[in-house]
């Protein structure tokens, strides 16, 4: 099954604070917080999290239909990604903005914080996507396979929201994936975002946020979805589905810790290339924890590579031998990524 990648594309800066934030923050000066942290290093890394998650699936072999907008400054990062075996039919190329900027510092403990400018971004809200999948001429690497499952990540809330009524009314299966525009959605958005969805991913913080936003209770979430999906962070993963006990899959955990970033992206890109090819939710859980933790050991959320022989290794000595068979047709299909 192919799938269409919707959400943010852009340019990540990332930069290391040798020490801890909670250090620096004193607590009867909140209200008057200003803050200025001496970072050692510096990275620029393509990101954004629909562009991380296509080329976790790309790398797979795939061939997912990246839909998002950029700025033109965007020429060589699509050369990179199609390179990776990324589709970027869908990718809308604006000629005012420039391609979106996330801007984040880690410090020793891999607490983040980070900004975000839209950029470009903020056109999202003009891709017509049910125009998008249902064209006969869009002719891609792919053929003209019309994806089964549209992945709907953070985007511009206007964008969100359009392609999610546009898989209603094609019949398509989608997967929402708020999370970090949970915090610029009210509770009728995040309802309407969620209601249907195939698959809901979520991490803990934003589990409680969406609970709270849209007045929902554990079981009314899971009457709205099919599958939940919440990345416990060092604890793995919990799946949740009406009717059934949940299911804790746990993390890597011997994996070597350089920088967060990407690392939920990732997890989803490892779990849906196997859930597409059919792969249970054990096995596929555990895969994307495996795609994790390789992204975890580098610095930026594109630099990790997608090779079905590591990733066969890493599932074996975490979870066990044998655990990587229910895992071999979409391990047999992977494509190995390169470093920039």
């Amino acid at each position: 099954m192919r799938i269409a990648v919707t959400g943010s594309i852009a340019t990540d800066h990332l930069m290391v604070f040798p020490g801890r934030f909670t250090e620096q923050l004193l607590p009867d000066q909140l209200a008057h917080l200003s803050l200025s942290f001496l970072v050692d290093r510096l990275e620029v890394r393509r990101g954004g999290v629909a562009a991380n998650i296509a080329y976790g699936l790309g790398g797979f072999g795939l061939s997912p239909l990246l839909v998002g907008a950029v700025g033109s400054d965007f020429a060589e990062y699509e050369v990179w990604l199609k390179d990776h075996g990324v589709d970027t039919a869908g990718v809308r190329v604006s000629g005012e903005r420039q391609t979106a900027r996330f801007l984040c510092i880690t410090d020793d403990e891999a607490n983040q914080i980070a900004a975000f400018y839209a950029g470009a971004m903020a056109e999202a809200c003009d891709i017509d996507l049910g125009a998008l999948l249902t064209a006969t001429g869009t002719a891609t690497a792919a053929g003209s396979e019309r994806p089964g499952l549209v992945l709907v990540s953070p985007d511009d809330p206007a964008a969100m929201l359009r392609h999610t009524a546009a898989c209603r009314a094609l019949g398509i299966p989608f997967a929402a994936d708020p999370s970090q525009q949970l915090a610029r959605l009210d509770g009728d958005q995040v309802r309407d975002l969620a209601d249907g969805a195939a698959w809901l991913f979520t991490n803990e913080y934003e589990a409680a946020l969406l609970k709270e936003r849209t007045g929902w209770s554990d079981g009314d979430v899971l009457a709205a979805v099919g599958v939940w999906v919440t990345t416990l962070g060092a604890q793995g993963v919990r799946i949740e589905r009406a009717g059934s006990a949940p299911l804790v899959v746990p993390a890597v955990h011997d994996a070597e810790t350089l920088d967060p970033t990407g690392v939920g992206d990732a997890f989803r890109a490892g779990f849906l290339a196997a859930v597409s090819l059919g792969v249970p939710l054990e096995p596929a859980a555990r895969l994307g924890c495996a795609l994790a933790s390789v992204a975890l050991g580098a610095v930026g959320s594109q630099c990790h590579e997608v090779d079905r022989g590591e990733l066969s290794a890493v599932v074996e000595r975490a979870y066990g031998p044998g655990a990587a068979e229910p895992l071999a047709l979409v391990l047999g299909a992977t494509s190995t990524g390169g470093r920039p």
